[in-house]
């Protein structure tokens, strides 16, 4: 199984987006991006530095037990500092949110499209050559530097040392925080980066690509022939391991991310979700057309999405869009890639409207209308604030019964209704 390269994914229970933008969605694939978060101050008494400094020490020890050179630990441990800042960042817990059709105007913005158009033509050569070698398509490559950095201009100036070794220490995530601290330490001892070079998030995604260490480790890929693998400050190497990664994903050359489509009066939109796939010939079948009236592409297991429910556009994705998935695990997060990828290609963006009326809700009000839900006997399970599969299915069967389009999205229309 792929370690997603974003530490946001796993450690802060959000997946990352532009960073210059300083959003996130939930972790589960739903289409919202948070705006606004609370942070709970961090502890910066004297006696946490202390108590950091004595952690630092027994994870000296148990790093040289695990093989690590001491020399490489005295370059990387040796002044390493606790930063407050990191705790308050990974306490902070977003609440309000904005929908999917304002993520994607800032993530595939006019300038962002052309800035990647610009991008690609500076390293078209490169980008060219990544794509024959992994068959991950030259404008997909670009298109996520440019998500995960704004093309380099914003990946973070955190020192990644520190920031894993904060997270390490506070506890509530130290095992996973431990795990990464480790695999930079042996980036280090390959020679790929220098300590005060290794800078990326507070949350230990690195460089223009924000990959997390393991997933360094295991995925980054020497693209100039230096012998080093430097996301930081190699174009050829950024390249070759996003193509790499994503071929690792499962990229299937030759087949796109997926297309917008139409679809048919009464069409069941239990069926759009990830997990339900047919052929794009059995979905033709079943009156799903482009929006041109050409043949969909040929998928041989391909999902149906709405991420902004039957008032929105609809999608049908195949392979190559859970490989964008495995990347960073977040529905809208795929759709930007994918979209921004076309409109730097040159081919047109999203075509049908967005539901642009509606308002979102918070996390809040998600929990409340999970736990009304439940109460009214559409089970969704244990209320979260996420609108995963189970709320979704519970909120179709819940209009149904009001006789109201059953697509599973979350509106304050259904809340209210739901209060009633």
């Amino acid at each position: 199984m792929l370690t997603p390269p974003l530490l946001l994914a796993l450690l802060a229970g959000c997946q990352a987006a532009p960073p210059s933008e300083a959003q996130a969605q939930t972790p589960d694939g739903a289409t919202m991006a948070a705006v606004a978060e609370t942070a709970q101050p961090a502890d910066t008494a004297p006696a946490a530095v202390a108590n950091f400094q004595g952690w630092l020490s027994r994870f000296r020890r148990e790093a040289r037990a695990e093989g690590i050179a001491e020399a490489t630990l005295a370059q990387a441990l040796d002044g390493l500092r606790y930063r407050p800042r990191v705790i308050e960042l990974d306490r902070s817990q977003p609440e309000f949110v904005r929908p999917i059709w304002q993520y994607l105007d800032s993530a595939v913005s006019s300038t962002r499209v052309s800035n990647g158009q610009a991008r690609l033509a500076e390293h078209r050569d490169t980008a060219r050559e990544m794509e024959r070698r992994y068959g991950v398509p030259a404008e997909v490559i670009v298109a996520i530097w440019g998500i995960e950095s704004n093309y380099g201009g914003n990946f973070g100036d955190f020192s990644t040392l520190e920031a894993l070794a904060t997270l390490a220490f506070e506890g509530r995530r130290s095992d996973f925080a431990r795990t990464e601290l480790l695999a930079a330490l042996r980036i280090l001892e390959a020679g790929d980066i220098s300590p005060e070079r290794m800078i990326g998030s507070w949350a230990g995604a690195m460089g223009h690509t924000q990959f997390i260490p393991s997933s360094f480790v295991a995925y980054a890929v020497d693209g100039d022939g230096d012998g080093r693998r430097d996301i930081w400050g190699s174009i050829p190497d950024v390249m070759a391991s996003t193509a790499h990664y994503l071929d690792r994903a499962g990229w299937q050359a030759g087949e796109p991310w997926g297309v917008e489509v139409r679809l048919p009066e009464g069409f069941d939109y239990a069926r759009t979700e990830l997990s339900h796939r047919l052929s794009s010939a059995e979905w033709a079948e079943q009156g799903v057309r482009t929006l041109s009236g050409e043949p969909l592409p040929e998928f041989g297991a391909a999902s149906v999405i709405v991420p902004a429910g039957a008032e929105g556009p609809a999608f049908l994705v195949g392979r190559n869009f859970r490989a964008i998935l495995r990347y960073n695990n977040a529905t809208s997060y795929a759709l930007a890639v994918g979209v921004l990828s076309d409109e730097i290609a040159g081919r047109e963006g999203v075509v049908q409207a967005w539901p642009r009326e509606q308002q979102p809700l918070s996390r809040g009000q998600v929990r409340e209308m999970q736990r009304l839900l439940n109460e009214r006997g559409f089970e969704v399970g244990a209320p979260d604030g996420i609108m995963g599969p189970n709320t979704r299915r519970g909120l179709r069967a819940f209009q149904g019964a009001i006789g109201v389009t059953p697509d599973g999205f979350a509106t304050l229309t259904l809340l209210q209704r739901l209060r009633r």
